[in-house]
């Protein structure tokens, strides 16, 4: 398989939510920190209840998630995951399994706190779009009733 050119990789990377509203040096700069890896069918890309060290953007292929074994989702070319893990250290809420020999962007923890310590204005942008996308949750599931009393108390 042919690796991704310049341009690819940094559509990928601007595809996803958490870097919408990165420049296209702080996109190129995030693109520096990925690594582009191949998979083969079945293999284990995270596992449930452990803790994340990587975001993962799918390049092509698929992959299950499933949360207690259950499958909720397939993730296809473009889709990703281990976002959260980049800014929470927290365990991983699934298990992502590829289906099919898979391509991805990864980019590990560590390599992503050095492009915050370079670049802290990616931090900015992410948390602004983090509040938005909360904001947005909050209008679409919270109900009226219950956002009034809350907004009341702040």
């Amino acid at each position: 398989m042919a690796r991704l050119t310049k341009r690819q990789r940094s559509s990928l990377l601007r595809n996803v939510w958490l870097f919408e509203q990165c420049t296209n040096r702080e996109i190129a700069e995030l693109d520096q920190a990925t690594t582009e890896v191949e998979v083969p069918d079945g293999r284990v890309l995270a596992r449930q209840g452990d803790r994340g060290a990587e975001f993962v953007v799918i390049v092509d292929g698929k992959a299950e998630v499933a949360r207690d074994r259950t499958v909720i989702a397939v993730l296809g070319p473009g889709d990703f995951f281990g976002e959260m893990s980049l800014l929470d250290d927290q365990p991983r809420a699934a298990t992502v399994k590829t289906t099919e020999p898979t391509r991805l962007l990864v980019m590990t923890i560590v390599a992503f706190k050095y492009v915050l310590s370079t670049m802290p204005s990616v931090d900015r942008k992410m948390l602004t779009v983090m509040a938005q996308r909360l904001r947005d949750i909050e209008q679409r599931y919270v109900p009226l009733a219950e956002h009034k009393s809350s907004a009341q108390i702040a």
